[in-house]
């Protein structure tokens, strides 16, 4: 089928008086000084420039930091290298040396760029977009926007009437750039000891043939593709073959039950499906192709056939023999791809033509079909991977999340090819064969930039530091979290053990719908408070609103909205552009409504408190989950928590929590009443959990996040409406979780 094309507050440090606070200005730029000394008149006076407009605000100090950050005793610096953050220290400064080197070394810098982006959006982002290639530059008209659904229909155009193909930006560009003989993939299969690498030069010829191969079975600009492989090459090799020749790739997860993968191929119809027979995840073997055949049996009765899976041979997991096969519709990938030429034309796209379709969970049950475009994408992923991560071209880049989800995408593929990045992608498992296989590949590729999902950290958390230290990490300078707020204790633990108290991270929140980072850390830039995404990246314009969608000044809690189009937006939901506008452009009129809360403290910083449909109602007080996590995970005892609300006769809702304790720490009465009392203290009786359900395990996906859907109905006891749990890492924890329910 073919697929048509469809001000923020910043760091303040300004008083209520409008001078500086003596607090928190000795941080700013590189300078490296104790959190209570005052900064010279020169920086007292460029600062006071800086901050005396409207474009920043300030409001009167608190004693204690929003949801998620924990009560401050005392205002505290650490300065990066030099000694741990504890639960006194809420500032994280860079150190001189790291600032001296960063992309955004300063405040003043992030605040200069910031506000260009806000005031002249056209100019700052064509100045960005002038640096890669365009076969035919945009018109007058740099982006067009309807945010409002009172002014009509919703839509957002980035750079319409430029030619471009994200592929060639990526491997083509590189290599004509003298960059083809730099190593562009290090593949680290599942078990220890087999890998493989494939330089720009060498990338560039597997998907020029693999690319040929679908435009000889016919698949032409616009026609849909169905990916459903695991992190082998070939996923990343697949995704850039399809961008090349304009069709447009739909990734699906490699854990997808076969019900949920014919949902998608029925919506979008694709002419072909590339899998492989089997993988091995850690000492587990999953037959992919078995679930591909039913999906397409499925899909098939629903009148969507399609007419090739073409199949890899991944016979370090099965064999041939083993895989059940349809002649004159299943081909082997290595019997015909090898026998396509290496190089091949380009297909020159608009910059509004689609790109890919990544189906999304939908409140209905629906997945909802998330369409981004090429041109404003490519250029707000290649942006945002540069200047988060500090990236240098000497560094060796790993994100640990599949392509199957928008991290994978952005950030495994994209967004690092696109500035000519290493990358690792690993096959495996993180905790196969034990708990540090991680740091096993970080020394053996020498990774530099690590990016990660709190779940992963929490759950390395709860073993062993010693898996960790007994491998150098010395490579490591800049760590990153996605995926779900980041509570503070794993923030610190992160910091302290993985990072040697020396590597900012750059805690980003985003989401699938907004194609790139939205609210992340600069390294370098400014003091980092652990679980804080800190500030706006350029070009975005969060605001926070009440429930009647005013927007809120200063230090205040509510609904995260963004005013304003950016270039990585997606564009429409596909096939439903109805439902496109109603979820994500009505609830507030002028907005983009994320579905998250978030509280922002007196500095500024953002802190977020996870979707809005896990905020609980108790007694009328609005409760963060993430806010209830974060206390509990403060016991020393709990390894990790996750909280749902349930229905209370009294209260309207109630707080119950799933528990993982800490690796031989027993479940007793004394314990729980203890964790209670935690949540008691850190936040007040009010958040205290009606229900302590102990969690040998939480149920995840493969990218780690938990599947609360699954834990509201355990909690609920409505065991029949659990749903498919086979895109779980670990679809065993759901029987756990029942036999401990009334434990």
């Amino acid at each position: 089928m073919k697929i048509a094309s469809p001000s923020s507050p910043i760091l303040t440090v300004v008083s209520s008086s409008g001078s500086l606070d003596p607090k928190i200005s000795g941080s700013l730029g590189s300078r490296i000084l104790p959190a209570t000394q005052r900064s010279s008149p020169s920086d007292n006076l460029l600062l006071h420039r800086t901050m005396s407009s409207n474009y920043l605000r300030h409001v009167e100090s608190m004693s204690q930091l929003p949801s998620g950050a924990g009560k401050i005793s005392q205002l505290n610096a650490v300065v990066l290298g030099e000694s741990l953050a504890s639960e006194d220290n809420d500032l994280i400064f860079p150190s001189k040396e790291f600032s001296g080197q960063a992309l955004i070394s300063s405040p003043q810098q992030y605040m200069e760029m910031h506000k260009r982006s806000m005031d002249d959006p056209a100019g700052f982002w064509s100045d960005i977009a002038s640096e890669f290639y365009w076969k035919q530059k945009w018109g007058d008209q740099v982006f067009s926007e309807n945010l409002d659904v009172r002014k009509g229909p919703i839509s957002i155009e980035w750079f319409k009437g430029g030619i471009t193909n994200i592929c060639y930006n990526c491997l083509d560009k590189n290599v004509e750039a003298g960059l083809g003989d730099k190593t562009a993939i290090y593949w680290e299969g599942n078990e220890l000891g087999v890998d493989a690498s494939l330089t720009y030069s060498e990338l560039l010829q597997q998907v020029c043939q693999l690319a040929n191969y679908l435009k000889d079975n016919g698949v032409k600009k616009g026609d849909a593709v169905v990916i459903y492989l695991p992190m082998l090459m070939e996923l990343p090799i697949a995704m850039l073959a399809c961008a090349r020749i304009g069709a447009v790739h739909s990734v699906v997860f490699a854990g997808f039950s076969a019900d949920s993968l014919a949902q998608r191929i029925i919506d979008c119809k694709p002419k072909v499906i590339l899998t492989c027979n089997a993988v091995k995840r850690g000492p587990k073997t999953i037959n992919l192709k078995a679930i591909v055949d039913a999906a397409l049996d499925q899909s098939s009765k629903d009148g969507v056939s399609v007419g090739i899976c073409l199949t890899y041979d991944n016979s370090l997991a099965t064999t041939r023999e083993n895989t059940k096969w349809l002649n004159g519709r299943d081909v082997w990938w290595q019997d015909v791809i090898s026998q396509y030429p290496t190089s091949c034309e380009v297909e020159w796209v608009d910059a509004e033509d689609p790109l890919f379709l990544l189906y999304t969970s939908g409140s209905t049950g629906k997945p909802k079909g998330v369409l981004h475009t090429t041109g404003g994408y490519m250029i707000y992923t290649a942006t945002t991977f540069k200047y988060a991560f500090d990236y240098k071209s000497t560094d060796v880049y790993w994100c640990t999340a599949d392509c199957g989800w928008i991290t994978g995408h952005s950030y495994v593929t994209y967004g690092p090819m696109l500035n000519g990045a290493t990358v690792v992608v690993f096959e495996g498992a993180p905790n196969y064969p034990d708990s540090g296989r991680c740091w096993d590949i970080v020394d053996k590729y020498k990774v530099s930039i690590f990016y990660t999902a709190p779940t992963l950290v929490r759950s390395l958390m709860r073993d062993d530091d010693m898996y960790v230290t007994r491998h150098s990490r010395k490579s490591l300078r800049v760590l990153g979290s996605v995926g779900e707020p980041i509570n503070p204790s794993a923030w610190r633990w992160f910091f302290n053990v993985v990072g040697d108290s020396r590597c900012p991270i750059s805690d980003t929140w985003w989401q699938t719908e907004t194609g790139g980072f939205m609210i992340t850390p600069l390294p370098g830039a400014w003091p980092q408070k652990p679980g804080s995404a800190t500030f706006p990246f350029f070009g975005v314009q969060p605001v926070i609103v009440d429930e009647k969608g005013i927007e809120i000044e200063g230090e205040c809690s509510g609904y995260l909205c963004v005013k304003g189009s950016w270039p990585g937006a997606f564009r429409t939901l596909f096939g439903d552009h109805e439902r496109y506008e109603t979820t994500y452009f009505k609830p507030f009129a002028g907005y983009y409504f994320s579905g998250d809360g978030c509280s922002r403290d007196k500095d500024g910083y953002y802190w977020l408190t996870g979707r809005v449909d896990d905020v609980i109602n108790v007694s009328g007080h609005r409760i963060g989950t993430a806010e209830v996590e974060s206390a509990l995970v403060l016991h020393p005892q709990c390894a990790e928590a996750a909280v749902v609300g349930i229905e209370h006769e009294v209260k309207g809702q109630g707080i119950y929590a799933f528990v993982t304790l800490l690796e031989g720490v027993p479940y007793s009465e004394e314990l729980r009443k203890s964790l209670v009392l935690m949540v008691r203290n850190q936040i007040g009786a009010f958040a205290a959990p009606d229900r302590i359900h102990w969690a040998p395990g939480l149920p995840k996906t493969r990218s780690g996040k938990i599947m609360r859907r699954i834990l509201r109905k355990i909690a609920s006891r409505q065991l029949e409406e659990l749903g498919d749990i086979s895109t779980l890492a670990d679809p065993s924890v759901v029987d756990q979780l029942i036999a401990l329910a009334d434990v």
